[in-house]
């Protein structure tokens, strides 16, 4: 049961969290410009003044392609598949068509500027931005790409831990088993029991496990900085979104009589509030559009924030090299020795992040289920 919802929750994740076209604005990076070969891409950069903004949100937004390396002057990518749907026919093509000096290939622009950057628009023959001749963007970004590698991962190790439960019913754990097994037992009896009750916790117990080390293995894939890791994935807030979506529909289904009861008639407060303008059923409401909310900013301003503050101390080494290279040099001893403290804080708060939110999901589902005894 386990893995059957570990699928069906990723695959979700998947096909519904493509923020490039037609999401949250501001989330795509500027193109990358190279030459095709042989499946990846690389490109000439000319000698310019280090950007260091540009350089963090390049590595912190979704993109339609994967940075690999930087070999001086050349950065060597991967093309990822774009798929588009415009005017009733889908396209599809490797995103290393758009690297080219106009960004287009087939009567489409990869954007690089303006309000529609990072976005894939249809310009026609002449270039010309056809804006009211909208293009749905269904491509396999950078995001997307690592979301199936986390898939993967998760399938790879929690597969044969379910098969050896069922090989090795009452017997010690062994192996991968013996590795992941307190991480269950902990989300079973310190969240899911002990937020939802003795009779409802093993209900929400599959996608409260499912939620956590979906977040708990992106966020340590995110602190990798080679590849396949350091995708911006639990970073970025259309997942981020999806995730708290699935908390709300989970809670909102799954309320009982005396939840709703306690929304429209909160009992204790006086009538006055109630009638004639009904005060705190609305802000009762409120209340409960918030609550998703919070899980969706919560995880996504903190994982996306260690990520900007460990480029930040990786940029300063080259704006004080800039100016003078003993000067860099020196930033640089301080500027490592900050980075590898990051880098260790965010190994705490990879599993503090993934604890918060499954934590909130489980208190969310456990007052949803409340009896009138426990008020």
């Amino acid at each position: 049961m386990f893995i059957q919802n570990t699928f069906v929750l990723l695959i979700f994740l998947v096909f519904f969290t493509n923020p490039v076209n037609g999401g949250l604005p501001g989330l795509a990076s500027t193109p990358h410009t190279p030459d095709t070969l042989a499946g990846s891409s690389v490109k000439e950069e000319g000698a310019g003044k280090f950007d260091a903004g540009e350089m963090i949100m390049e590595h912190v937004v979704d993109n339609h392609e994967w940075h690999i390396a930087e070999i001086g002057n050349l950065h060597l990518t991967i093309p990822l598949p774009v798929i588009l749907f415009y005017e009733g026919k889908f396209y599809c093509f490797s995103s290393g068509r758009f690297h080219n000096e106009t960004n287009t290939y087939n009567g489409f622009k990869l954007e690089n500027e303006g309000p529609h950057k990072g976005k894939v628009i249809y310009v026609g023959d002449n270039n010309q931005n056809h804006t009211g001749k909208p293009v749905y963007d269904f491509s396999i970004t950078k995001t997307v790409f690592a979301i199936w590698i986390s898939v993967f991962l998760l399938i790879l190790i929690f597969v044969p831990v379910a098969n050896a439960y069922k090989r090795n019913k009452g017997k010690a754990p062994k192996g991968l088993q013996s590795l992941v097994e307190p991480l269950i037992v902990f989300i079973r009896d310190d969240i899911a029991r002990s937020s939802i009750g003795e009779k409802h916790h093993e209900k929400f117990l599959p996608y409260l496990l499912t939620i956590f080390f979906f977040i708990f293995f992106n966020n340590l894939l995110g602190i990798i900085p080679f590849f396949p890791g350091g995708a911006n994935v639990t970073g970025n807030i259309a997942v981020t979104m999806v995730m708290a979506v699935f908390t709300f529909v989970l809670t909102t289904i799954n309320g009982n009589k005396h939840y709703w009861v306690d929304i429209i008639n909160t009992p204790g407060v006086p009538w006055w509030l109630k009638i004639p303008v009904p005060l705190m059923p609305v802000v009762e409401i409120i209340g409960i559009i918030t609550k998703p909310f919070v899980l969706m900013i919560r995880l996504f301003a903190n994982i996306t924030a260690g990520h900007i503050i460990v480029l930040g101390f990786i940029s300063l080494i080259f704006i004080f090299g800039a100016i003078s290279a003993a000067l860099g040099l020196g930033v640089s001893v301080v500027s490592v020795a900050f980075m590898l403290f990051m880098n260790l804080l965010e190994l705490l708060v990879a599993f503090i992040q993934a604890y918060v939110f499954t934590l909130l999901s489980a208190l969310y589902f456990g007052l949803a289920l409340i009896e009138p005894e426990h008020h």
